[in-house]
C-alpha cells in the first residue's frame, strides 16, 4: 500500500472511532445522565467535559482533522477523487464545525452553571444531544466515504 493508502486508511480509521465515541454519548451516556437528579447530571456532565479535554481524544479527534487536510490537498492536487473529497468535507464541517460552533459553546456554558440551573440542564441535554448526533452521523459518513475509495482501490 502506499503512503496515501495507507493515510487515507488511517483517516478513515480516526473517522470510524470519533464516530464511535460520539455514538455512545448520544446513545447511552447522554440518556444516563439526564435520569439523574438534575444538579448530579451537571456536575457528571461537566467532569467528563474536562476529561474529554485530554491528548488522547484531542489527538484523535484534531488529528483526523489534520489528515483529512493532507488527504484532500493530496486529492487536489492530483486524483481529486470525489468520495475522498466530499469525505474531507464532510469530517471537517460536520465534526470539528459542529464542535467547535455548537458542542463547545455548550459545554463552556455548561462550565459556568452551578447545580440549581436544571432549566439549562434540560436545554443543553437536547441540543448537546441533538449536535452530537450531527457529529457522529458525519464521522461516520466520512468513515465510509473513506473506505468506499479504498476498496475500488484494489
Amino acid at each position: 500500500m502506499s503512503v496515501r493508502g495507507v493515510v487515507l486508511l488511517a483517516t478513515g480509521l480516526g473517522a470510524a472511532l470519533v464516530a464511535g465515541a460520539f455514538a455512545v454519548f448520544s446513545l447511552m451516556v447522554m440518556p444516563a445522565l439526564k435520569a439523574l437528579p438534575g444538579a448530579t447530571g451537571i456536575a457528571a456532565m461537566q467532569s467528563v467535559n474536562r476529561t474529554a479535554v485530554r491528548p488522547v481524544f484531542m489527538t484523535l479527534l484534531f488529528g483526523t482533522a489534520l489528515l483529512c487536510l493532507v488527504v484532500g490537498g493530496w486529492e487536489l492536487a492530483g486524483g481529486r477523487r470525489p468520495a475522498v473529497l466530499v469525505g474531507v468535507g464532510v469530517y471537517l464541517v460536520g465534526v470539528v464545525g459542529v464542535t467547535v460552533l455548537a458542542n463547545v459553546p455548550l459545554n463552556d456554558a455548561l462550565a459556568r452553571a452551578d447545580g440549581t440551573a436544571v432549566a439549562q440542564w434540560t436545554d443543553y441535554l437536547r441540543q448537546w444531544t441533538a449536535w452530537n448526533t450531527v457529529r457522529a452521523v458525519a464521522s461516520l459518513a466520512a468513515a465510509a466515504l473513506l473506505v468506499v475509495v479504498l476498496v475500488g482501490a484494489e
